[in-house]
């Protein structure tokens, strides 16, 4: 089971490129950043740990563009994957986001993975002309058509909502771009997810863990699918017994969130957070000994 982290993004505290950078060092697998474009003053859309209009944390005002901040956390890192927690590629053209995210890939050596939403701020995807109800047909959609234009050599798309005849595009990524999906663990999420994505990404208070990978892994062979979903839970504080039941379920990956600190209490707290989970950091790699 591999060990990742999440960083809140925000125009305070630790910048990206220094966490990741930390993150590698301490010896992490992943790095991920969330995205929002923005947030509606006046909102309908409930928050999902609110349950109101009301948000936990003001960093959702603040987030930082995911593909700029992994951008800088690439230029300083050599073998951390790169990663979103989650990123809502509706609110973008495909044609463009695609781009982006080939360029990222190729130009970090094949380190992408593209964690998507479908949005629970509906409100936001308004203003990106996203129709009501119709999310999870247009994030299909808009997956399909970039995974054309990272494949094929002349790639194009006939969809509802993207559309765009016989093109050129590179760079290509580098290898394939894993995709896995965040959302909450229902049927209807693992039907989408075992068509159109390499995996799952849990919500932060996911319950009945057991049961709903137990679900996901039948409608996966239902589907025809000769490989095995990508498992990440989104976890809380370091618990040594719930990440050993993780593991026997089989999780692919835990992401652990980062506080909102000063630069040198984030490192200090990376450290002390492998120390825990006995990562080998690259100090230690470099002296022949473990943390």
């Amino acid at each position: 089971m591999r060990h990742g982290i999440v960083l809140f993004t925000s125009d305070r505290g630790i910048s990206p490129a220094v966490a990741a950078k930390a993150a590698e060092d301490a010896g992490f697998h992943s790095f991920s950043v969330p995205e929002h474009t923005h947030i509606p003053v006046k909102r309908e859309a409930a928050h999902p740990q609110t349950g109101d209009a009301t948000l936990p944390d003001d960093r959702y005002l603040r987030t930082l563009d995911p593909w700029v901040a992994l951008a800088t956390a690439a230029s300083v890192t050599e073998r951390i994957r790169l990663s979103t927690a989650v990123a809502l590629p509706v609110e973008h053209d495909p044609i463009t986001l695609a781009k982006t995210i080939a360029s990222l890939d190729h130009l970090s050596g094949g380190r992408v993975t593209l964690g998507v939403g479908f949005g629970w701020n509906t409100d936001e995807l308004t203003d990106h002309g996203v129709p009501a109800g119709r999310r999870r047909t247009m994030l299909r959609e808009y997956l399909e058509a970039m995974r054309a234009l990272w494949t094929d050599e002349e790639a194009g798309y006939d969809g509802e909502f993207v559309k765009f005849g016989p093109s050129w595009a590179w760079p290509k990524p580098a290898g394939d771009v894993p995709v896995v999906v965040g959302a909450a663990g229902t049927e209807k999420t693992f039907r989408w997810i075992a068509r159109s994505a390499t995996g799952w990404l849990t919500t932060p208070m996911e319950e009945g863990l057991a049961e709903k990978i137990a679900l996901l892994r039948k409608i996966w062979q239902e589907a025809g699918r000769e490989d095995t979903p990508e498992i990440v839970v989104l976890a809380g504080r370091h618990q040594p017994g719930v990440l050993a039941q993780y593991e026997e379920l089989g999780v692919t990956e835990v992401l652990f969130g980062l506080p909102d600190r000063s630069a040198d209490q984030v490192t200090g707290y990376l450290t002390h957070l492998a120390g825990k989970l006995g990562l080998h950091s690259e100090a230690c790699s470099a002296n022949g000994s473990s943390t």
